[in-house]
């Protein structure tokens, strides 16, 4: 089965342009968004995705009104491979029943991969030299309000000295690792009750 797929970014838009050539190209069915592109939540797509069974082709206008981002995009491309489905766009070169089409689709993935592999690069640059100028990335010292609380219940429970480092974690559903992490925020000392 073909569907269409199209989206507008605000209600004051009209879907007339997308929906007349979906079904100019033979959609059957075509599923709508009001959204604009950064927004995640999609009825309509995730409608579609949901109705969708292998050999089943989707048809957009374009494929700026499927994908949030290149990388949403190669990612939904991918799930859609998976599962034996069919994307064409109207007005990219991209239709993937085709091998030039898979051929794109490879290709946009590996820009997708490649704009992964440059942030990471420019965050470890960035991390370094904040290192060399004497500051620190990365998440801030301390612990969230939930790991608070189990370390202070971590503490409670090493203070009273009755039970082991194993069983105290175990209790805690925490790693022994993580206890005595937490008892060094406390600022307690271990071995002092004699933990063991």
């Amino acid at each position: 089965m073909i569907f269409g797929y199209c989206r507008i970014s605000t209600k004051g838009q009209s879907f007339d342009l997308q929906e007349d050539a979906l079904k100019n190209a033979g959609c059957e069915r075509v599923f709508r968004d009001v959204a604009s592109g950064a927004k995640t939540k999609r009825p309509g797509l995730d409608d579609l995705l949901g109705q969708l069974r292998a050999g089943d082709i989707i048809v957009v206008y374009k494929l700026d009104r499927l994908g949030r981002s290149l990388q949403h995009l190669v990612h939904l491309m991918n799930q859609l491979t998976e599962r034996q489905i069919g994307l064409r766009s109207l007005n990219d070169p991209v239709d993937t029943t085709t091998p030039q089409g898979r051929l794109i689709t490879n290709v946009f993935a590996s820009i997708a991969e490649f704009e992964r592999d440059l942030i990471r690069e420019r965050t470890k640059a960035g991390l370094a030299s904040a290192r060399a100028r004497g500051r620190n990335g990365g998440r801030p010292p301390g612990l969230s309000k939930e790991a608070q609380n189990v370390a202070i219940a971590a503490e409670a429970l090493y203070k009273q000295g009755s039970l082991s480092a194993q069983q105290i974690a175990a209790q805690l559903s925490i790693s022994k690792t993580t206890l005595y992490k937490y008892l060094r925020l406390q600022g307690v000392g271990i071995g002092s009750v004699g933990l063991r």
